[in-house]
């Protein structure tokens, strides 16, 4: 397909990224040529790869900082819910927050937005790579092909997401290099099917060996994994799955220094910042980087994110004292009595649901699994925290140092946010740099070998094959200390439950909901957890039309498994400043009003539910062969 054939042209990042509209025109200005001129800097290897760095950057920017996007991905989901519930306009009541117009990237409402216009940044700098990889010098064809294939998998790492957040979208495969204003939407499969072919070639070319924080074969591996599943080949993801974890075992004894310290196990290990250091930690597959004290890190705050806001002035003492402090008492001596630097200064953004800390921890199977919550080094409740305040000490008062206990007229508000178990060992990284320790400077998995075996297990669901499923589950839970799973136990529910145990605040969890609901409607399987449902593609969204915040179960089956698991949308959790509500078309986030009414040469597709969707069109397709913007 010729770049002018039907009038079509990819609409321009200037209207996909605000980033033009607070300028000039002085970017189209000459400038003198210099190192950095592009056809300089991007004229070998070293430069090719520098200009990467950019993308692996970005993808760092999801999980680090107050407020992270992965949070949004956690809240879109069954595991947890919004928890600021001390003003209106954060994501609770979707009917309101998830519309084309609404503040769609910002701290205090969602960051749904951020997909949008990060996930393009990172196609525009892959096409970059792309475009210019001919006109660069390499030491041979191996070479060459090491660094398209990494280009290839940034690329494509941003198209599965922003196809499984937003449905059909604008397809860009080459460079931009001036203001375009007539995008229109792209099949999403034909997107998919083009991105698993890319992959093909990065698995084939890209090294297993890399410097921290760069793209691996094992990456590549799990992406090629995930783009095969979704288009129904999962003997294929099979297949890349078992060579991956062949390469990266599990890492099933303890490795790091923290096994000196008093309440720490392998899971601690795993997930420390030594660990994400560790040249010998073999199951990591791609991570992205803030080193610790290094100028230009950055802060994770998972702690800031994900534990309870427990120095607000709501937690009081059996007799109605002021219970804790950031500041210890003068002289107090017992760390435990440190809650700032033993557990983090949480404001409980990230509240997470019932399913999450109680539901999938069974006093059957998982009794053991030193993941969860009948582990009390990894895990934390409230009621394990110590009154703290200096002003219980100097009074003389009983509860200095005892137990909380939780107050029976705890206002709605507070239950949510401040009153909520948490998996500690996952969540807690030192920040000795602050006064308060939010979470500090760390590598964070992207993906983990883990997850591979979690993803063969699916493929053998979806071919019906339980027991081999069960064999695959079983190879992480018995790493965790978990009891094993048979054939008898394996469901889509059951897979999913293993996913949250292993991968909270790691996997894009909305995402992996939508992967599966894409799978049920075009595979037709039916889904036993539902009753044997049977879903279909025409209709995932819902009926649309105006007023479409439709609450029936039957469309799609994210909409199904978020209101049969998160015990706030399914009971109508009501506070002062708003109601959690979903519908089934959030199932695809809306996109941007900005991104479409800028467009004004082409057509970017709404998604069915919200408002403009009325005028959308079909969506094209991306060619098997040649590109859509460059050389044909």
């Amino acid at each position: 397909m010729k770049a002018n054939q039907n009038t079509i042209k990819l609409l321009t990042f200037s209207m996909l990224l605000p980033l033009l509209c607070a300028c000039g025109e002085s970017w189209l200005d000459p400038k003198p040529l210099s190192f950095y001129e592009p056809g300089v800097a991007l004229s070998n290897t070293a430069g090719l790869y520098s200009a990467l760095s950019t993308c692996e950057r970005n993808m760092r920017h999801e999980y680090f900082g107050d407020g992270a996007p992965i949070l949004t991905e956690m809240i879109q989901s069954e595991v947890a819910v919004e928890g600021t519930t001390d003003k209106a306009g954060p994501q609770m009541n979707m009917d309101i927050s998830l519309l084309p117009d609404a503040s769609l990237n910002d701290v205090n409402y969602t960051k749904v937005g951020w997909y949008w216009y990060e996930g393009y940044k990172g196609i525009k700098y892959a096409n970059t790579t792309i475009s210019r990889i001919n006109d660069a010098t390499f030491k041979d064809e191996a070479e060459k092909n090491a660094v398209l294939g990494a280009a290839y998998f940034q690329r494509a790492y941003r198209y599965f997401k922003l196809t499984h957040q937003f449905g059909d979208i604008p397809y860009m495969d080459w460079e931009i290099s001036e203001p375009k204003y007539d995008f229109y939407s792209y099949d999403r499969w034909s997107i998919l099917e083009r991105m698993r072919k890319d992959m093909e070639f990065a698995y084939q070319w890209v090294p297993d060996k890399v410097d921290r924080g760069r793209t691996s074969k094992g990456a590549c591996g799990i992406l090629l994994m995930k783009l095969c599943m979704v288009l129904g080949d999962f003997d294929r993801a099979i297949e890349v799955g078992k060579e991956v974890v062949a390469a990266h075992p599990l890492m099933t004894k303890r490795f790091t220094a923290n096994q000196s310290k008093a309440r720490t196990n392998l899971m601690h290990d795993l997930h420390s910042v030594e660990a994400k250091l560790d040249i010998s930690n073999t199951e990591g597959l791609m991570y992205v980087v803030s080193y610790p004290e290094v100028d230009g890190s950055d802060r994770i705050q998972t702690m800031r994110n994900g534990v309870p806001l427990w120095s607000s002035g709501n937690i009081k003492t059996p007799d109605g004292q002021t219970g804790t402090s950031i500041t210890i008492a003068s002289g107090e001596t017992d760390p435990e009595m440190d809650l700032n630097k033993t557990y983090g200064r949480g404001i409980g953004r990230l509240r997470p649901t019932w399913y999450f800390t109680n539901e999938i921890w069974r006093a059957d199977k998982e009794a053991n699994d030193l993941r969860g919550i009948f582990n009390r080094d990894s895990w934390r409740k409230m009621e394990d925290l110590l009154y703290n305040n200096p002003s219980l000490k100097s009074s003389g008062n009983q509860w200095y140092g005892k137990n909380f206990v939780k107050s029976p007229s705890m206002s709605v508000e507070d239950t949510i946010r401040l009153w909520f178990s948490w998996p500690h060992y996952k969540l807690f990284v030192p920040d000795p740099l602050q006064t308060q320790w939010a979470g500090g400077e760390t590598p964070w998995y992207i993906y983990r070998s883990a997850e591979v075996y979690l993803l063969i297990a699916e493929c053998y669901y979806w071919k019906d094959q339980p027991q081999l499923a069960a064999e695959a589950l079983n190879v992480v839970r018995n790493r965790a200390g978990a009891s094993p799973l048979t054939a008898a136990d394996i469901n889509i529910g059951e897979i999913l439950d293993e996913r949250a145990r292993e991968l909270y605040y790691e996997e894009n969890r909305h995402l992996e909901l939508v992967r599966i609901s894409y799978i049920y409607a075009r595979t037709g399987k039916p889904c036993e957890i539902f009753g044997g449902r049977v879903y279909k593609l025409d209709n995932l969204s819902g009926p649309g039309g105006t007023n479409s915040n439709v609450k029936q179960e039957g469309y799609n089956f994210w909409y199904d498994r978020v209101n049969a698991r998160s015990n706030f949308y399914n009971k109508g959790v009501i506070h002062k400043w708003a109601e959690y509500k979903i519908s089934v078309h959030h199932i695809l986030w809306p996109i941007p009003a900005s991104a479409i009414n800028t467009n004004t040469k082409g057509i970017i597709n709404q998604n069915i539910g919200y408002p403009g969707a009325e005028k959308n069109v079909t969506p094209l397709k991306v060619p098997e062969e040649g590109t859509v913007l460059g050389p044909q």
